[in-house]
């Protein structure tokens, strides 16, 4: 579980992040310049400021239980462009430009395993 000491972040932001019973934000990780979906993150509070002030994207990591900052160990960074809310204030939108693969699996996007096509006649 996230450290419960109150972040540094913008009450008014704050107020608008709703978030799970974990205190977490998905945060949906798209490729700035091709809108390439790369992958799927949670953040609380102190995650969020710590991305919007370093310029480097930092999430908590539910398996870890801490935080971490992506790329510090495998050297595939995401430089922030650009951080959107949605509207109903439960997922961000991170925009990057990811340096290496996005996955922890080596692959450029966590998104690389298609499914196909849903059965029906598209309607």
């Amino acid at each position: 579980m996230p450290d419960p000491t109150p972040s540094p972040l913008e009450r008014s932001l704050a107020a608008r992040l709703k978030r799970d019973e974990h205190g977490l934000v998905a945060a949906v990780v798209q490729q700035h310049d091709t809108g390439e979906v790369l992958m799927l993150g949670w953040m609380d509070d102190e995650a969020l400021h710590r991305t919007l002030t370093t310029g480097r994207v930092t999430y908590w990591s539910r398996s870890r239980g801490e935080y971490w900052r992506k790329g510090d160990t495998s050297g595939h960074v995401q430089h922030v462009r650009s951080v959107a809310l949605d509207c109903d204030g439960d997922a961000l939108l991170v925009r990057v430009d990811q340096v290496g693969a996005a996955c922890h699996t080596g692959s450029r996007t966590c998104f690389a395993d298609d499914l196909g096509a849903l059965a029906g006649d598209g309607s």
